[in-house]
């Protein structure tokens, strides 16, 4: 089955490809030869990831799905939260949205933090909805290289590296993009062998 992913950014198709495995064939919105840029205008996770598909589905009549992920620091209420790509200016600058949440966390001994992830599957019309959740800590500096956001900074429970030090299949081990995903893949290998 051929699913659009309703993404500009090559990371999250990777990460979610990877996730899913090859049952599914993902093509994400550049593949499928559209140049559109959604607005998130909801605050909320669930909002920003329907608002996505069912703009892509209403305009491509395709299947397809979209996700939606926020880092939530207890001790700022939740920020970024749904403002998380955003959180320091329009550009999604990653290293200003680093820097503008290690500033707000200085001196704060609560440095509990969150992933979430929301995933929208439009399929012939109807929407289902999942969700993946990493809990960890935001560290007090950057460490690492490897993937994007705000990976350099978040230590996932369990673990020794923050997400940007580990491999793509280390992440795998704790990403809350996997853990929708999973519920994803469940949810379609249980509809394909009903088929």
């Amino acid at each position: 089955m051929k699913l659009i992913f309703a993404t500009n950014n090559q990371h999250k198709v990777e990460e979610m490809q990877a996730a899913i495995g090859h049952a599914f064939e993902l093509t994400s919105l550049q593949h499928a030869g559209i140049d559109i840029d959604i607005p998130e205008p909801h605050d909320t996770l669930e909002g920003n990831a329907s608002e996505k598909s069912w703009t892509i589905y209403k305009l491509y009549n395709s299947n397809c799905f979209s996700e939606d992920t926020g880092l939530e620091v207890d001790a700022l209420d939740g920020e970024p939260g749904v403002k998380s790509a955003r959180y320091a200016g329009e550009d999604k600058a990653f290293k200003k949205n680093i820097d503008k949440l290690l500033l707000k966390l200085s001196g704060a001994e609560d440095r509990k933090a969150r992933f979430r992830t929301i995933i929208s599957l439009i399929l012939e019309g109807k929407e289902y909805l999942f969700e993946g959740v990493c809990e960890g800590v935001i560290g007090k500096t950057p460490r690492g290289n490897e993937g994007f956001g705000y990976d350099s900074v978040f230590l996932p429970a369990g673990a020794e590296k923050t997400f940007a030090e580990m491999t793509l299949k280390e992440k795998e081990l704790y990403s809350h993009r996997k853990k929708a995903a999973d519920h994803l893949v469940i949810f379609l290998q249980e509809l394909a062998s009903k088929r």
